[in-house]
């Protein structure tokens, strides 16, 4: 090792000069307080460019955040640029920020439309128990609601008027929505063929719910309506070809369960049975329509779907207000005279229906999905609390754990298809970052234990 604090001016082809890259990464650079007192001094230089014993220890040690590469002069160099950092980092957080609050503003309104669409299914649900008590006319308290469906268009329209600036005379909307029909828009060939079955099916399922209300109480009508997605995965697995999924086959099963169990509650006899079938066809009634409305009409928009329930209410209107009629001169279903129906509850009853599919289909549009289908299991519950409370009505614990696994199954359905993997990946990413953590704090521990060691005195250099 060759040291060039002795070397005299007389000797000029032996003085080294200071190295002007010696300056190592962690250690400070010399001020200007500390050269006026030690004077102009070259530091102390080793043969390896190391100013003293102190840097190799630092050096090899990596003591206080001295890692090779970055150096505290880059630092210092790059501080321009670490200025200017914060900007950059506002630019590019700015549109994650927007996509954060949008996520957000749709769950919220994901949340508040949940909340309406139970509500107006329990609604709807203990309307039409208390018309029976007054009233007990399935058919024809099932036919003027569904003539209510001619009002979802006009209302769509309103909406459009108010929050589109390219507004479209109703005359022109129409048509372009009357593109759900086929490319020749609406003809009566296509209403009668396409709009019939599916208004039939559509009063099915409501004569059959409101048939099922008779028997049962509104609590396990909902519970076993929640059947009907077990109905729509297995249709659509053995019609549609849909994926094959093991967790949906098992929430099936469920609900199979479930309706066994709650038919045999109060024993394979009597109303109890006669209301659980009803029941269960209606759900099944449901499934078939939605399975056969994906097969034929694909996927529609909010505009061509309120102009779909406008014509199914206009069909029934014109071509099944002949069953009631059939059904009165019967004696099937008496009404008496017009002014002793209950308007009001009958009204009420068909304003919530139309409420309720409006915000179903408007809902779908809006936010997930999945927020309308919770929405409609919420209904189980909210039916549950009003039976409780109101009607007194003693739930025995078959029928509660038949509603429990019906529920659960329902849960199930609503599983993503790729719900595995993304679980595995989920649990992967959580992995990782356990493993990060244990080696951040054994980089902590150890950095803590050089520290003790360099306060008492002792540092261990390798040998290498």
């Amino acid at each position: 090792m060759m040291n060039t604090e002795g070397e005299s001016a007389d000797q000029p082809g032996i003085r080294l000069e200071p190295l002007e890259k010696t300056h190592l990464p962690g250690k400070a650079t010399p001020t200007g307080s500390s050269r006026s007192v030690l004077g102009d001094v070259s530091p102390k230089v080793t043969a390896n460019g190391v100013h003293d014993i102190e840097d190799r220890i630092l050096r090899i040690t990596g003591y206080y955040g001295y890692y090779p590469g970055c150096s505290s002069h880059r630092r210092d160099d790059g501080s321009d640029s670490y200025a200017e950092t914060p900007g950059s980092e506002a630019s590019e957080e700015s549109p994650s920020y927007q996509t954060c609050a949008n996520t957000a503003l749709k769950v919220l309104g994901g949340l508040l439309v949940v909340l309406c669409v139970s509500s107006s299914w329990v609604g709807t649900t203990q309307v039409i128990k208390l018309t029976f008590q007054s009233f007990s006319c399935p058919f024809f308290i099932s036919w003027f609601s569904s003539n209510w469906n001619i009002f979802f268009f006009p209302i769509y329209y309103f909406g459009h008027v108010v929050t589109t600036r390219d507004k479209q005379t109703p005359i022109q909307k129409f048509r372009e929505c009357s593109k759900l029909f086929g490319g020749d828009g609406m003809t009566l060939k296509l209403f009668l063929k396409r709009t019939a079955p599916f208004s039939i099916l559509w009063t099915l399922t409501n004569y059959l719910y409101l048939l099922a209300l008779r028997k049962l109480t509104a609590t396990d009508v909902s519970a076993l309506y929640c059947c009907h997605k077990a109905f729509v995965f297995l249709l659509s697995w053995i019609v549609l070809k849909d994926r094959f999924m093991g967790v949906r086959i098992v929430a099936a099963i469920m609900a199979i369960t479930g309706i066994v169990m709650m038919a045999y509650a109060d024993g394979f006899h009597g109303d109890s049975f006669v209301g659980v079938a009803l029941a269960v066809g209606s759900a099944s009634t449901s499934a078939l329509y939605k399975v056969l409305f994906k097969m034929f009409l694909g996927s529609a928009n909010l505009g061509e779907i309120a102009h779909f329930l406008s014509t199914m209410g206009f069909f029934n209107l014109i071509f099944i207000s002949c069953v009631p009629l059939i059904l009165y001169f019967t004696k099937v279903e008496h009404w008496g005279s017009l002014s002793s129906l209950p308007w009001g509850y009958l009204c009420g009853l068909a304003g919530l229906w139309l409420v309720f599919n409006i915000l179903v289909n408007v809902g779908v549009a809006l936010t997930y999905p999945i927020l309308i289908s919770i929405g409609t299991l919420l209904s189980v519950p909210g039916n549950a609390a009003v039976d409780v409370l109101k009607h007194e009505v003693i739930f025995s614990v078959v029928r509660l754990a038949a509603t429990c696994i019906i529920s659960l199954g329902f849960l199930l359905l609503l599983l993503p298809e790729e719900w595995d993997s993304v679980t595995l990946r989920f649990l992967a990413t959580i992995a990782d970052k356990k493993s990060e953590e244990h080696g951040e704090e054994l980089t902590e521990s150890s950095v803590q234990t050089r520290s003790r060691s360099r306060a008492n005195g002792t540092v261990s250099i390798p040998l290498a």
